[in-house]
């Protein structure tokens, strides 16, 4: 048990560090050294943790869409949707105080090559929720329509949506979002 806690603890110091190195500099711009630097540990024990900065950046993103699309919501501080388990659209709400709420951190990834790489990980995590909670609630008969296209249009179209969002400075509420892409997809 000790020794997971030392892990886990020099995975959050890596981690922290990258995130404090993201409100200064570019992903791109940002190298294993400095990460090394910032994190005050040896460069073996970043390769301990983790292959690549791309790496780092996928377990970053995992513990931000673990807890995104829990299927049990907490409330939260800014947010509670702890009641809303079986609703689709608070779900999606949710996602999106999120992505608003870590929009400094991820302004400068979506502004980088490795923009891909973070939507390419969120695809992955939101199809899961699109399968359980999205797909059964369309309004219109799909059976002839394989589910995997479903489910990628679905994402496709949510991922343009919070890119369309993000360029629009996120003027628009989290609520009024939600609003806009159930409209055009489920509803």
């Amino acid at each position: 048990m000790r020794m997971d806690r030392r892990v886990q603890k020099t995975q959050r110091a890596v981690m922290q560090a990258f995130e404090k190195l993201l409100m200064k500099k570019s992903y791109d711009d940002i190298t294993i050294q400095d990460i090394i630097d910032e994190a005050n540990i040896g460069r073996s024990t970043f390769y301990a943790h983790f292959e690549t900065k791309d790496k780092l950046l996928e377990a970053i993103c995992s513990g931000l869409f673990d807890h995104i699309f829990a299927e049990h919501l907490n409330a939260e501080p800014g947010h509670d949707f702890s009641g809303s388990e079986e609703n689709v659209d608070a779900k999606i709400v949710h996602t999106l105080y999120h992505l608003q709420e870590d929009r400094k951190r991820l302004s400068r990834i979506f502004s980088c090559e490795s923009a891909d790489l973070f939507w390419e990980y969120f695809q992955s995590r939101f199809s899961g929720f699109v399968r359980r909670e999205i797909v059964p609630a369309l309004s219109v008969d799909i059976n002839d329509v394989p589910q995997g296209y479903v489910v990628d249009f679905i994402c496709n179209a949510f991922i343009g949506t919070v890119k369309w969002w993000f360029y629009q400075g996120l003027t628009s509420t989290p609520e009024d979002v939600s609003r806009y892409f159930l409209r055009m997809t489920v509803r």
